[in-house]
């Protein structure tokens, strides 16, 4: 469990650490997950490669890339607006500090009421711009746009990322006092992970011909709901149905015959119906843990509360 430990030091000003509120990112959960991470396989250098297919917030990317244990990185999402995020802080970070610098500067000299009209407003032109976006041509407007994301997510509602079926952005203002728009430092050690990692928009099966032998591969899929209200799967405009969870099943076979090392995690639907075997029943042929975690999207904070979420490992 070194990395964790040494992540984990606050001292440690060189650890990049996730530059986006994500929900169902794992910031929460890295020191019971370094419980289960294969630290052997990592130390007698046979796992060279490290693949996540479903990135989002990136936190156990960033815990394992905390001393640069891996060779080479493969990243992906099909969340078209996180991963152009991410690329533009490998190609034009610089850049993208300007341009938060002035976000942060603009909200901040405002009171109140004015924040959030200003939050409003960006919201507004973040949206409007969308159907101009080629989100297959790097251009000087995804550097704009990379930093109006980050400026809406830290500052809206919950730190959510929520778009609707037009691929709107339509989280409410936040309300917060002081939030942290814009952290230089951290967005430099992103970086400097960034210049190593090769970054893929698309399924998760894109990933696919990076994945061999060598290879630790960390699939953390759009959770599948506990119950009908507490479904958060609108990361992107197509969701994650159980169909999706099957065919993801499906892939985690396929990489396992391949030789791959792999962790998954997901919601345990036994919080809710203790005879739901979803997964017990796609994943019974690996290793299936439940470990503590918190809910931690629900309006109702009394509703944030303890409940097993699952790990399925092939080791």
């Amino acid at each position: 469990m070194g990395l964790i430990k040494k992540a984990g030091r606050k001292n440690r000003l060189d650890v990049a650490r996730p530059f986006l509120k994500w929900a169902g990112g794992k910031s929460q959960l890295l020191v019971e997950f370094a419980r289960y991470f294969p630290y052997d396989r990592f130390n007698d250098g046979s796992l060279t490669q490290y693949v996540e297919p479903f990135i989002g917030g990136g936190a156990v990317y960033f815990l394992l890339n905390a001393d640069q244990p891996f060779s080479r990185c493969t990243v992906c999402d099909i969340n078209e607006e996180l991963v152009l995020v991410y690329r533009v802080i490998q190609k034009s970070l610089p850049h993208l500090i300007e341009d938060l610098s002035i976000l942060e500067k603009e909200y901040f000299k405002r009171k109140n009421s004015l924040r959030e009209s200003f939050y409003y407003s960006v919201r507004e032109e973040f949206n409007q711009n969308r159907s101009s976006i080629k989100f297959n041509r790097y251009n000087r407007q995804w550097i704009t746009r990379a930093a109006q994301t980050i400026f809406l997510n830290h500052t809206c509602y919950n730190g959510l990322f929520r778009v609707n079926k037009l691929g709107e952005f339509n989280v409410p203002f936040g309300r917060y006092d002081k939030p942290e728009i814009l952290n230089e430092a951290n967005l430099s050690n992103v970086l400097n992970l960034l210049k190593e990692t090769t970054i893929l928009c698309g399924d998760f099966t894109k990933c696919k011909k990076e994945i061999n032998d060598q290879t630790f591969v960390y699939l953390d899929p759009p959770y599948r709901p506990l119950n009908q209200t507490s479904s958060f799967t609108s990361y992107s405009r197509t969701g994650f149905s159980d169909e999706d969870q099957k065919r993801l099943a499906r892939f985690y076979r396929y990489i396992d015959r391949k030789g791959a090392v792999v962790m998954l995690s997901n919601s345990d639907p036994r919080n809710e119906n203790p005879s739901d075997s979803f997964f017990d029943d796609l994943y019974g042929e690996y290793t299936i843990r439940r470990i503590p975690a918190k809910r931690m999207i629900n309006c109702n904070g009394a509703r944030r509360g303890a409940v097993n979420e699952i790990l399925v490992t092939n080791y």
